[in-house]
């Protein structure tokens, strides 16, 4: 059974479904990682600010003749003088005298709460607190001895919001994010032309063996990429084998036919010559094993037939050779045999299979139809949907509904005084059902008899 396009057991879709897997999952871990490197590198560049803020506040620390602290110069950056401006610094004693004695402008009234913990001499410390406004800021100080009065350790301290941290991550997320979308959906592109373009020669094989099976070719054409030429010659040397082991398939029923029919041709004319209830009854017997010898020959081959890949056979041709044929049999009852023209724009149809067999196939619905019609046969053909539609309709009398699927019974006939064998529409069923097609009989709209023939179309 065939899968539609687009399910599990598409290549395009694994080649597609694989390669999106691996494009995010890549791309993802790719933003991971480089989101964590620019969050690192923005925090050692920030600490590296704080860190030369705290240099340059040590360094321009003093004491004053009483021995309170003051500041030498202001400290370089403009923020430290703007309140609440998000950078900040202050001083306070160590031990009895823990308090803050200077803090910065930018403080304002806040005071900054330093966690208790101990500070090597010289040493710095990193804490994150809640500074102005409830906002979180990241805090570094380092306890210092002034050389005046070394008995009275002060602890530096300077601070900035930690949103001058995290918000530049945050605005590098949200640009990663877009340039990595952008990147997917240009790699997805990428890859789908590129699947597009590798899986073209299937698409060009697929139309290769389309023209084979519709009878336009009798093996794949083309040139075709080192991956897929082998299997393209395989394919060609399948073809190829399948052809001779048919065509030696009807070589052998021809020899067959052919040893078969003399004996019976010798056996007929022997008793031709003679007279008697003998002769009669080994005339007879002759004929029946004459009709079912073409009867079972015809099978054979179309079965053989229907094997080989490429067959075309045009469909009117055919016809208007058997209709000059039909209307020289039956010249005595002036029947008028119509073939109708094909609709407006509609292609004339093929049929896919051997001719001989259309022939057959043909030859038995006319020939079944000019014995019983009055005075006119009509034929139409039409293709729709990849089968081909042959319509023979007389004028005679037609069938009851009960016997129209009884005369394709073999040896049945609809009357015993009209001449035949009762073999012409069993064969054409089973030549129509050797190909996939069936035969099938109506009432015409004059009352006479309509047959139906579908067959696959090339």
């Amino acid at each position: 059974m065939s899968r539609r396009p687009g399910s599990r057991g598409s290549l395009r879709v694994r080649l597609l479904a694989g390669s999106l897997v691996w494009i995010l999952g890549t791309l993802t871990v790719t933003g991971f990682v480089l989101t964590d490197l620019f969050r690192q590198h923005v925090a050692s560049r920030f600490e590296a600010e704080l860190h030369l803020h705290l240099d340059q506040l040590t360094a321009n620390i003093e004491t004053g003749p009483a021995g309170e602290p003051t500041l030498r110069a202001d400290l370089s950056d403009p923020r430290l003088l703007k309140p609440y401006s998000g950078l900040y610094w202050q001083v306070d004693g160590v031990g009895d005298a823990e308090r803050a004695v200077l803090r910065s402008r930018s403080l304002w009234d806040v005071t900054l709460a330093v966690p208790a913990d101990s500070v090597p001499d010289g040493g710095v410390h990193v804490h994150r607190i809640a500074g102005p406004d409830r906002r979180r800021v990241v805090m570094m100080e380092r306890v210092v001895r002034p050389a005046d009065s070394p008995d009275r350790p002060l602890r530096l301290i300077v601070a900035a919001d930690e949103s001058g941290m995290t918000d530049p991550v945050r605005e590098f997320v949200g640009l990663l994010v877009v340039a990595l979308g952008v990147l997917a959906a240009g790699l997805v592109v990428a890859v789908g032309l590129q699947v597009s373009v590798g899986l073209a020669p299937l698409r060009r094989l697929r139309e290769a063996l389309a023209t084979v099976r519709d009878g336009r070719s009798r093996q794949l054409e083309g040139a075709f990429p080192n991956e897929v030429q082998p299997l393209v010659d395989e394919l060609n040397a399948l073809l190829e084998h399948d052809a001779e082991v048919v065509a030696r398939a009807r070589t052998q029923a021809g020899n067959l036919a052919h040893a078969v029919k003399t004996p019976l041709a010798v056996l007929g004319n022997a008793a031709a010559r003679e007279h008697g209830a003998l002769a009669a009854l080994v005339a007879e017997q002759v004929d029946a094993a004459q009709r079912q010898v073409d009867y079972h020959l015809a099978r054979a081959r179309a079965a053989a037939a229907t094997r080989v890949p490429g067959m075309r056979t045009p469909v009117r041709p055919a016809l208007e050779a058997l209709v000059r044929v039909i209307q020289r049999l039956h010249a005595e009852r002036r029947l008028q045999v119509v073939i109708e023209p094909p609709a407006a724009g509609q292609a004339e149809p093929a049929f896919r299979g051997e001719e001989q067999d259309l022939q057959e196939m043909l030859g038995n619905l006319l020939d079944n139809a000019c014995k019983w019609a009055a005075h006119r046969v009509d034929v139409r053909l039409s293709g729709v949907s990849g089968q081909l539609q042959v319509v023979v309709e007389d004028d005679g009398p037609g069938l009851a509904p009960d016997e129209r699927e009884a005369v394709f019974a073999r040896g049945v006939r609809a009357d015993e005084q009209v001449p035949g064998s009762g073999l012409g529409l069993a064969i054409v069923r089973d030549l129509a059902c050797l190909y996939g097609g069936d035969a099938r009989l109506e009432e015409s709209a004059s009352g006479g008899l309509r047959a139906v023939l579908v067959l696959p179309a090339a």
